[in-house]
């Protein structure tokens, strides 16, 4: 039997008398690679009964903690040979998820995966993992806070390098240190206006005198964590960069050169592509994702010309990137200095395809004297010339260098929404030292700043501050 205020179930309420019941946590098992053929796989245990998984599947009883073995699995009721595998326990609370757990490196056939993954749900109160579970028995056990919890996932899913770095650095911890940082300095202040309200007839009198300016400084330590919010999405995304421009003016060509296979089919006809299509490219920093449109004439010469250009129109406005491509080897046409005029409210260059069939003394330099305001290159698909000049600059524009050091960006809404909630309960706390600084509304209006405060790491606000005002008061009662 266990109180149930200490059990990792938190999805509960009650009222007056405590509530007892009876928890039986149950061992997961999940695969830690992604399903495929591959030389090695991964399998992870983390529960009660891994130690028993060990004995009935490996004839091991005694397993010594953060050892690789070459061992033998076998099926629990029938003995059949599984696979020859290595294996490491490690011993609570010393694992990720702080019990007793247990890392399978079988070899990366799915089929012996899924039997042995069978195999140890043969075993009682053993089952397959929910999403993320391991990650949430490593925040309940104590392993983590719910900063880093959360980070784990960004460490895992970001596409861009610069997403990596910043969820490493929130895993390890700067952000949650700053936030608790800020949270004890209001505790500090609440454990004597609590001491104030709860025990009036003391002889605590708390002196109010320099709390404004302790209070402006949290502030503005709080205001300076929101400057510091950046959207998941713009971090951790791949960029979309969009080829537009007229028919058969190389789009496609350029995606095949980019990509270095024939990716996309390419004809002298123009309007050969007639929906658009996306595909990844990987640059030293992380994935672009790069989108070839059909092309964008004055006039549609059909119904599906027109919905093609009505596609391509809605991609160039959904892009982070649009490139313009012109045909250098012919003149600079309305078609192009339409193209070139579409997106100009949005980031986009233009670049001059085809260049090993530029005629010097015809339309390129009137191509150029038109769009001497954009940013502009030559290029071309067929030699390669100023492919690696183009991808460079690709590079520079899409994945800026971020910050050095120890600088991070909060990047989860939930963070910034209850730093928002501490910042309007702080400001509120200026206006009643300023206005009404009775003690009563002053401690109510801490414990919301320190809750929200709290709330971002997954702490219980209220009872760590009764337990500040115990621990730093001899109070006897």
């Amino acid at each position: 039997m266990r109180n149930l205020q200490d059990s990792p179930v938190k999805n509960f309420s009650y009222i007056g008398a405590k509530i007892y019941i009876c928890i039986v946590e149950q061992t997961i098992v999940a695969p830690a690679t992604p399903n495929g053929i591959s030389a090695l796989a991964a399998i992870r245990v983390s529960g009660g009964e891994t130690v028993s998984i060990l004995k009935q599947m490996f004839g091991c009883a005694n397993p010594t903690p953060r050892q690789a073995v070459l061992a033998t699995a076998r099926h629990p009721k029938n003995g059949k040979l599984l696979d020859n595998l290595v294996y490491i326990f490690y011993k609570a609370p010393h694992s990720y998820t702080g019990e007793d757990s247990l890392e399978l490196f079988p070899h990366g056939n799915p089929l012996i995966v899924r039997n042995l993954l069978d195999a140890m749900c043969q075993i009682p109160n053993v089952r397959i993992a929910f999403p993320g579970e391991y990650t949430k028995r490593a925040f309940f056990n104590g392993k983590m806070d719910l900063v880093q919890a959360e980070s784990v996932a960004d460490v895992i899913h970001s596409q861009t390098l610069a997403g990596v770095e910043n969820a490493q650095k929130l895993l390890s911890g700067k952000f949650s240190s700053d936030i608790r940082q800020l949270a004890h300095q209001v505790k500090d202040v609440s454990a004597l206006l609590e001491l104030d309200v709860d025990f009036v007839e003391e002889e605590a009198d708390p002196n109010v005198g320099g709390w404004k300016e302790r209070f402006l400084e949290i502030r503005n330590r709080i205001q300076y964590l929101l400057s510091h919010f950046k959207n998941a999405g713009s971090l951790n995304r791949a960029p979309r960069v969009v080829l537009y421009g007229a028919p058969n003016a190389g789009k496609s060509s350029l995606l095949n050169a980019l990509l270095k296979e024939n990716r996309v089919l390419v004809s002298d006809v123009p309007g050969t592509t007639r929906d658009f299509i996306e595909t990844r490219l990987a640059l030293p920093s992380g994935e672009i994702s790069l989108i070839d449109t059909a092309g964008i004439a004055d006039v549609a010469q059909s119904e599906l010309d027109r919905r093609s250009m009505e596609q391509s129109a809605a991609a160039i406005e959904s892009a982070d990137l649009a490139i313009c491509l012109v045909d250098s080897a012919t003149e600079f046409s309305e078609d192009s200095q339409k193209q070139i005029a579409c997106a100009r409210s949005k980031k986009h260059w233009v670049v001059f395809s085809k260049s090993d069939l530029k005629d010097a003394e015809s339309g390129v330099g009137k191509a150029k004297g038109n769009v001497a305001s954009a940013e502009r290159m030559e290029l071309s698909a067929k030699t390669g010339e100023g492919l690696d000049a183009f991808v460079q600059k690709l590079e520079k524009a899409l994945f800026p260098q971020g910050e050095s050091g120890e600088e991070y960006w909060i990047t989860n809404e939930r963070e910034c929404a209850a730093l928002r909630d501490a910042d309007r309960g702080v400001e509120r706390i200026l206006d009643l030292l300023d206005k009404n600084p009775a003690p009563e509304l002053l401690a109510f209006e801490m414990r919301q700043v320190t809750a929200a405060l709290a709330s971002i790491i997954g702490e219980i606000s209220s009872e760590d501050i009764l337990q500040t005002i115990f621990s730093g008061f001899c109070i006897g009662k």
